[in-house]
Formats: C-alpha cells, sequence, structure tokens
C-alpha cells in the first residue's frame, strides 16, 4: 500500500498548484490533470458515489467489493461522484473523519491508485475548502478533489463539474442548513465562468470519448429525481460539444438512462452507503436499468468501445450495457443476481 501511494507522489505534487486555483472563482482554463491511458491503449476504472459513513450502511462491504473488482479489471484509477463526508462534509484539514471514511475503508490495494472527487452538497454543508487543501494529499496521495477540473486520459477527456452551486434552492431555502459558498459567490458569475469554461475546453477536445461527471443527477428516476437547473444550464453545452456520457450520484441508487432527445446516457453510481430503497418516480426519458440497493459501477474503455458494469453490495454483476464508436450501440445485458 505504501509503494502505491509513493508512486503518487510526483503526480500529487503536480496537482497542488492546480488545485489551489480551484479554491477562487472558474479559471480562466479549468485545472488539467493528465493521467496516460495502458500501453494497449485502454483505460479501467471504478465509480462510487455519496459514501463517507465511516464504514457504516454496508460501505465497507461496497468497498471490499470494489477491491474485488478493481484487482480482477486491474483499474487505472477510480471516480467519486461526491458526497464524500456525511451528514456535514469535513471540519477541517485534520478531521479524523477523512481517515476513518476513507483512508481506513478502502484498504484493499487495488484501490491505492488516485481517487479523483467532485464536491457534493454535503460536502459544501461543512469546510468545503478542506477537501480541496493540499493538506490532505499529504495524509492521504490518493485523495484528488477539485472543484471542476478535467482528467485527460488520452482516449477520453474526462470534465469533472461542480454541481452543487447550480441547486438554487440550496441558496435560498437552505433550512436548518449552512453551506460553504467561499469561492463560489456571486453564483451567477461563478456559474457563467464555468460554463464558458467547459463550454471552450469541450471544443477543444480532441479525444475520442467526452465524459462529464457531476454530484447531481441531470436524469433520475429516485428520490431527488431530474435537476431543472442542469437540464437548462449544463445540459445545452453537453449537447453542443457531443458529450457521450454523464456520470453522476446524488441519488443513492443505480441506474442507466437514455435520453430521447440526444445520444447523451446518463449514469447514477450513488450507491456507496446508504441507499434510498422503493424510491421510484418515472420520467420521460428511457430507463433502461434501476437498483434501489448499495453498489458501484465499472466503466473500460478503449478506442471503440466503452462498457458499464453494475455491481452490488455482494459483488454481483446486475447489469451491462457498452456502446461503440464504429456502430450502434450494443442491447442492455441484464443479470438477475439477487442481492
Amino acid at each position: 500500500m505504501a509503494n502505491g501511494r509513493a508512486d503518487m507522489a510526483a503526480t500529487t505534487l503536480a496537482l497542488l498548484a492546480a488545485a489551489a486555483l480551484c479554491c477562487g472563482m472558474a479559471a480562466a482554463a479549468l485545472p488539467r490533470v493528465e493521467h496516460p491511458a495502458r500501453n494497449d491503449g485502454t483505460l479501467s476504472l471504478l465509480v462510487v458515489g455519496d459514501w463517507g459513513r465511516g464504514g457504516t450502511h454496508n460501505q465497507s462491504r461496497v468497498a471490499e467489493q470494489m477491491g474485488r473488482v478493481g484487482e480482477k479489471l486491474g483499474i487505472d484509477f477510480v471516480i467519486s461522484t461526491g458526497d464524500n463526508f456525511y451528514e456535514n462534509g469535513l471540519k477541517g484539514v485534520h478531521d479524523q473523519a477523512f481517515e476513518e471514511s476513507f483512508t481506513d475503508i478502502y484498504t484493499a490495494q487495488s484501490l491505492q491508485k488516485p481517487w479523483y472527487l467532485v464536491l457534493g452538497n454535503h460536502d459544501y454543508r461543512g469546510n468545503a475548502l478542506a477537501q480541496l487543501s493540499p493538506v490532505l494529499r499529504k495524509i492521504d496521495s490518493r485523495f484528488i478533489c477539485m472543484r471542476s477540473f478535467i482528467v485527460n486520459a488520452e482516449i477520453v477527456d474526462f470534465f469533472f463539474v461542480d454541481t452543487t452551486p447550480f441547486q438554487k434552492k440550496y441558496w435560498t431555502h437552505p433550512g436548518k442548513h449552512q453551506y460553504d459558498w467561499r469561492g463560489v459567490v456571486p453564483r451567477g458569475k461563478y456559474i457563467a465562468n464555468l460554463l464558458k469554461d467547459l463550454d471552450e475546453a469541450m471544443e477543444k477536445s480532441t479525444a475520442m470519448w467526452k465524459i462529464v461527471v457531476g454530484h447531481h443527477t441531470m436524469r433520475s428516476v429516485s428520490d431527488h429525481g431530474d435537476t431543472k437547473e442542469l437540464l437548462k444550464l449544463l445540459l445545452p453545452v453537453l449537447k453542443e460539444n457531443g458529450v457521450d456520457f454523464y456520470i453522476n450520484g446524488h441519488d443513492h441508487c443505480l441506474e442507466h438512462i437514455s435520453s430521447r432527445d440526444s445520444p447523451i446516457q446518463y449514469f447514477t453510481s450513488g450507491g456507496g452507503s446508504k441507499a434510498w430503497r422503493g424510491v421510484f418516480q418515472p420520467n420521460k426519458d428511457k430507463l433502461r436499468f434501476f437498483y434501489d440497493g448499495q453498489g458501484f459501477m465499472s466503466l473500460q474503455l478503449n478506442q471503440e468501445q466503452a462498457q458499464f458494469t453494475f455491481y452490488d453490495v455482494s459483488g454481483n454483476s446486475l447489469y451491462q450495457w457498452s456502446s461503440s464508436k464504429t456502430g450502434s450501440s450494443q442491447p442492455s445485458t441484464y443479470l438477475d443476481d439477487e442481492e
């Protein structure tokens, strides 16, 4: 484990300056991390969201299965779709919750790879700047969290988007919660700058695949449902620039939805710990898969194909779907494994 983290030291140091940019307004150019694909041009990763509960609510069981699948696939890195620490983010850079919910949980050798993370709404309820701080990387060098940034892996550009400021109710009706808006206000300017930066970066991208990662749902049939602010403001940028997939958390489930008005596919991986059982509210898009339990997702990519697989808390493969750049998407495959 120590050797794995030492191997990331150079990458971590290179990221410190870029991470500092994210503590303020959206920069003229989004921070960019280079993560080369393998020699054979392939890439393999895991996606998990809504997890940080000190191992409870089956977080530890999900982590164990992530380790097993990660070893089998030989993953290159892990993506977190946000809500990294419940219930109210981190108190500061020395909050023990960081190690109790991250370092001490994801201990498998296969998971000692970079973790690229976005902030969720629960993270904003604490000290949001703490998760962006280089101090956390000194504690665990895997943890690479920024507001919005790009991970370039040659065949794919991942565009990580800070979606929490988009949701207006957090600003106008926060209830008992307090949100850490340092570096974000004024909201309108922050969002306008971010959308401009994203549009410019996506337009310049020459990667075979373009994937956007955010915390909030864009399309969902679970508790939070569709996020109207993202559909109005962010989705047009994705459509204009030929984005292939939008990956998110926020709803505590696993799901795949196909848009009826664009080629974009929506994947929710928010089953990292506490799940929401029995919540289902259909929308107008095509629901391909929905599972209201805990689990995570894998993604395997090459120049021609992207393959998604959802796993449950016991490591069973629940659903597989693939998309090809040389032809039409392949039919979905449903597997009837029970939890």
